[in-house]
């Protein structure tokens, strides 16, 4: 086994690899730029550890990895076109820097060019990998389009909230984790059970990152801080506030999310508020934690090692506790 950031780095080396900017340059251009500006990695890294968990060598699980990582940075070139993000990773996203027609088309190429990296793989391989990815693909675009419609509705219950999550993110999350015991060819219950704890962990990832859009440095969360409240989105802490709320603060809320404003700082400071007094922000916290739990009970019932198990355990915690 390796450590995270010996997995980041090898990822890092097959990605460079695979780098080729190719005609037209305005199609393929905006892609090498968006993969290189970093991030985590999470889930590349993911596949890669999950594959050596189930013993076998990592290499063997990088183009899918690639696949992985490709169609994410996909998904957040249109998420972006579509929230009017003006950065990503503390850069310019790919619609400002280049354009939005341009940021729509190279994103769609992202997605043909995740399926080709499958075609690597044996024809059993290549069959279950890309079903997996056909069914996690279209659960990402479902969610996207949940979450654009809940910015319009006022009556956003937080089980349709975790179902917009669960489809948006979660679902990625786990898809990188089991297709690593794909590639280990493991059994049906070890890739069950991969998943389920991915998809719990991708749980908890997202609650985290919308605590953090609120309450994070934007010096180190690398997006806009505040960039939910400003796209008047109904997250965890939103649904929250309004459920624990005084009906004072839940009409001033709904008054701040019914707009737009020029003077953003205010409407972010007013809602932050509302957040922390109304107790939404301890509520989302101790959902973090529950998901993280619900992932580590799956996690017993996996058949590998303890001290395998201690080191997603690990991994688990450090995503939990991030400040990025």
């Amino acid at each position: 086994m390796h450590s995270i950031q010996q997995y980041q780095d090898f990822f890092s080396t097959y990605l460079h690899s695979e780098s080729e900017i190719k005609e037209p340059k305005n199609l393929y251009e905006p892609i090498q730029y968006i993969l290189k500006l970093g991030g985590k990695r999470m889930r590349p890294v993911l596949t890669l550890l999950i594959a050596e968990i189930f013993n076998i060598d990592y290499k063997k699980a990088l183009p899918a990895a690639l696949a992985v990582e490709v169609f994410h940075n996909f998904s957040l070139i249109h998420d972006d076109i579509m929230d009017n993000a003006p950065l990503r990773r503390g850069q310019i996203t790919v619609h400002e820097k280049w354009n939005t027609n341009t940021g729509i088309l190279s994103g769609d190429a992202m997605l043909i060019l995740a399926y080709q990296y499958f075609e690597q793989y044996e024809p059993i391989i290549f069959q279950e990998l890309a079903k997996l990815f056909s069914k996690t693909a279209l659960e990402v675009c479902e969610g996207q389009q949940y979450d654009v419609d809940f910015e319009t509705r006022e009556d956003v219950s937080i089980p349709e909230y975790l179902k917009m999550i669960e489809f948006k993110t979660a679902v990625l999350v786990a898809a990188a984790m089991k297709m690593g015991a794909i590639i280990a060819e493991t059994s049906d219950d070890d890739r069950n059970l991969i998943y389920e704890f991915g998809l719990n962990l991708g749980l908890a990832f997202q609650l985290q990152d919308d605590y953090l859009d609120a309450f994070g440095d934007p010096k180190t969360f690398g997006k806009q801080v505040g960039g939910d409240i400003i796209e008047n989105k109904k997250t965890y802490l939103f649904i929250k506030a309004i459920e624990y709320a005084t009906i004072e603060e839940k009409q001033n809320l709904l008054q701040l999310f019914s707009v737009r404003l020029e003077d953003n700082l205010d409407k972010i400071d007013a809602v932050k508020e509302i957040f922390n007094t109304s107790g939404a922000s301890k509520a989302t916290q101790i959902a973090i934690k529950n998901f993280t739990s619900q992932a580590f009970e799956t996690l017993e019932k996996i058949n590998i090692s303890q001290d395998k198990k201690e080191i997603l355990k690990k991994f688990g915690k450090n995503l939990m506790n991030r400040n990025v």
